[in-house]
């Protein structure tokens, strides 16, 4: 659950710097708009559409809660690359055991106290806010504890796509609400794509070498032109599934929410959808030398201003409501 630079800096371990900053390096706090853009989306949604009371603390509790377990799931991941060789070369976004700055059991043991941190919060919100929420915390968790499993089985997407996008919406919406609903869970979705994204381009950048170390990921199984394909269906995906949800209502009728027009905001990323799209397209002969090989950083990026446009407007959707 964490994605990496392959830009590659100079072997063997970095000067030691303070306690605090190796522990903040190996919590990889640079991926934690992935999960908290749902978080907030959700929340947001609970205000604006239903009708919820809005609670800063139980807000405040549950992005702190979706942070610490992030970090958690980071640092597990780190310590499984590592251990089987996945990630052995310092980049600039390694973790700290790949720097050679905390070993694996060090790091492994930090997870174990996040991940049981994460839980014991978990469940006091759910104790505030509604049992449902237990049953999302406890999905997110087992996700969060067998992630390392889940992606030596090419499950790793689906994970990604259920806690840093689906669950975390829905989630949010619980603990503001106090009850469950599909539609944090729908309107979540083109988000959680562009995180699957991130990943995928992770993924794909590193075909041959997880292919070497016999790791399965949907890449892999893909290859590259598949996952050229896949790759345009989850970042161009999102802007088509927000138009059908904001149309398809209108139209058909029934018991289904419709979008409001203020998420025709995020088709002012669209021109950045195509510009990655145009990196992955030329990624035999980039226009920069790095263009593919971070191509999961730009994604990253992307994935943060596309989510703060769908948080936008729902904001406006509120604020044309209420003035």
């Amino acid at each position: 659950m964490c994605y990496n630079s392959a830009m590659r800096e100079s072997p063997g371990p970095s000067p030691s710097p303070s306690a605090v900053k190796k522990w903040v390096i190996a919590a990889r706090p640079w991926a934690f708009p992935a999960s908290t853009m749902p978080v907030i989306f959700g929340t947001v949604l609970a205000v604006v559409i239903g009708s919820a009371r809005f609670s800063p603390l139980l807000f405040l509790w549950a992005l702190a809660t979706m942070v610490v377990y992030h970090a958690a799931a980071n640092m597990l991941s780190d310590v499984y690359d590592f251990r089987h060789g996945l990630d052995r070369d310092v980049t600039p976004v390694s973790g700290a055991v790949v720097r050679g700055w905390l070993t694996d059991r060090q790091v492994f043991r930090g997870a174990a106290l996040l991940f049981g941190l994460a839980t014991i919060s978990g469940l006091l919100i759910a104790w505030v806010a509604g049992r449902s929420l237990l049953v999302i915390g406890a999905v997110g968790l087992a996700v969060g504890v067998f992630y390392t499993v889940l992606k030596a089985h090419s499950l790793g997407d689906l994970a990604v796509f259920l806690d840093f996008g689906l669950l975390g919406g829905a989630g949010a919406w619980v603990v503001q609400t106090g009850s469950f609903s599909w539609l944090p869970v729908f309107w979540t979705v083109p988000m959680a794509m562009l995180v699957i994204a991130i990943l995928h381009a992770n993924n794909w950048r590193d075909i041959a070498s997880d292919g070497q170390r016999h790791v399965k990921t949907v890449a892999g199984l893909l290859g590259d032109k598949g996952s050229l394909v896949y790759y345009g269906c989850l970042i161009f995906g999102p802007f088509v599934i927000d138009l059908a949800f904001i149309a398809l209502p209108r139209i058909i009728g029934g018991r289904l929410h419709p979008m409001p027009w203020t998420f025709l905001l995020v088709l002012l990323a669209l021109p950045n959808a195509f510009n990655l799209w145009g990196r992955a397209v030329r990624r035999a002969s980039p226009r920069q030398p790095m263009d593919f090989v971070i191509l999961d950083g730009a994604t990253a990026n992307h994935n943060l201003v596309f989510g703060l446009l769908s948080i936008a407007a729902v904001i406006l959707e509120g604020f044309l409501r209420w003035r």
